[in-house]
């Protein structure tokens, strides 16, 4: 009997596993690990001075969500214990939550059912479920290899120039790892604010901007270049993300370089060299990574101040370390732009048709990303009477993009904003459609009725 009831106990609890809609598995397991890193920043052994739980909240949030914004000061806050724990957050926000289970599950001889497999396609960003675990694998040790390398060029760089050099070697070794992580993950953590200067050499701009680049291009776009020997296909996602990100990051430098050479500007009185380096990676930085090699942002121009938004709400690719409204919802509404003052019907590009679907999607994404962005910003306003608008939009904006930069008003959200923001990155990091599915069911009859069209003026 008692066999009997642990048979049927477990039969009701696959059966529930199953109704559980993949949306709001990923929710739920995010939601799982937050409280986890909450509990463990919140231990004496994670911080030098007592951190309240809405500061160890909000840090897990942040860091699992890839984002970088803090109402602590990490390099400072943190014990090595707390540092530690801190980049193991990251490093699960970065890979997905859902990529860890199933290669536990696979240590462990589990079976993965078809409802993981799904949760992994979602999360991973994938067309097919075919040889998904396979894939899963090769994504963990394609990012280990990448943040190994990442690392290890850090160390034998600081060990010999900048603000770490004659340090200890686990000092710096510790550091490198951190660093590498969170620039592949653009989660814009780092450990030299408040205790050394950020180095911006040009060998640490030129590692951190390659890593968080290489972040920012998705999983999908990794593997094709992975794989690209054995299969010697490219797909036409890749090459799509490929160029709008080289776009993106050529137009970024060169409008910030511009709008930050006139006098008052940051680049102003500096070397041509400097100032062009210092722009290609706060450009490719201020996309998603949030980590910030010019200083203070609230010194910067009005005019980079808004391109720096315009950066971080577009964002890095699909299925990537960093939010946004993506890059491949970007290329899709400039794709049906150009179809449609062109009079085409639908949007090609090199001989492939873009599915209506598609464009359909990308302008639901792109609504309902303007309405979260403004109804934070609204919110944030009116809890926040001393903030300016650009305070607020590009905080919330900031949050949205999983970013991580700020014109230096995260210490100054009250409770209530701290949970605007937290919710903002929560948005942005699972993605406005995962949310929305999550958060509703689908109509399954409606598919099969057809009501009488009727036009709507337009423009």
């Amino acid at each position: 009997m008692k066999l009997f009831k642990s048979s049927a106990a477990t039969s009701d609890q696959s059966a529930w596993r199953r109704r559980v809609p993949v949306s709001v598995r990923l929710v739920l397991g995010l939601v799982s690990f937050i409280v986890l890193g909450t509990l463990l920043l919140s231990l004496p052994i994670s911080s030098t001075r007592v951190i309240e739980f809405d500061e160890a909240l909000f840090t897990a949030v942040s860091a699992l969500s890839v984002t970088g914004l803090s109402t602590i000061v990490p390099s400072i806050d943190l014990t090595p214990f707390g540092k530690i724990v801190l980049m193991l957050l990251i490093q699960m926000g970065g890979v997905g939550y859902m990529v860890l289970a199933i290669l536990v599950f696979r240590v462990l001889g589990r079976t993965i059912s078809l409802t993981d497999r799904m949760a992994l396609q979602d999360s991973l960003g994938l067309m097919n479920l075919g040889g998904i675990v396979q894939l899963s694998v090769r994504v963990f040790l394609t990012v280990l290899v990448i943040e190994a390398l990442g690392a290890l060029a850090l160390f034998i760089h600081w060990s010999n120039s900048g603000p770490l050099a004659g340090m200890g070697s686990g000092h710096v070794a510790f550091f490198a790892v951190f660093h590498s992580i969170s620039s592949f993950c653009n989660a814009g953590f780092d450990l030299f604010n408040g205790r050394y200067p950020f180095p911006t050499d040009g060998g640490t701009l030129g590692v951190m901007g390659t890593l968080i680049f290489l972040g920012g291009l998705g999983i999908p776009v990794l593997f094709d270049l992975v794989t690209y020997w054995n299969r010697r296909v490219i797909s036409l996602h890749t090459k799509l993300t490929g160029i709008v990100a080289f776009g993106l990051m050529i137009w970024g430098a060169v409008a910030m370089l511009i709008s930050e050479s006139v006098p008052g500007g940051k680049f102003h009185g500096e070397s041509v060299g400097e100032s062009i380096g210092l722009s290609l990676f706060q450009s490719i930085s201020c996309r998603t990574a949030g980590i910030s090699a010019v200083g203070s942002l609230s010194d910067l121009q009005p005019a980079t101040v808004l391109l720096m938004m315009t950066l971080m709400f577009v964002g890095c690719a699909p299925a990537s370390m960093g939010g946004g409204i993506t890059t491949g919802t970007f290329v899709v509404l400039v794709l049906a732009l150009h179809a449609y003052v062109g009079r085409r019907s639908t949007p090609v590009v090199w001989g492939k048709a873009i599915p209506g679907e598609m464009v359909r999607k990308a302008a639901a994404v792109l609504t309902i990303s303007l309405c979260v962005v403004l109804t934070a910003s609204f919110a944030i306003l009116l809890t926040h009477p001393n903030w300016t608008m650009d305070d607020a939009l590009f905080e919330v904006v900031s949050a949205f993009a999983t970013c991580g930069l700020t014109l230096d008003k995260t210490l100054e959200l009250n409770t209530f904003g701290q949970w605007v923001i937290m919710l903002v990155m929560i948005w942005g990091r699972l993605g406005a459609l995962t949310v929305l599915f999550a958060l509703t069911r689908p109509n399954i009859g409606s598919g099969r009725l057809r009501y009488p069209e009727e036009k709507i003026l337009i423009g």
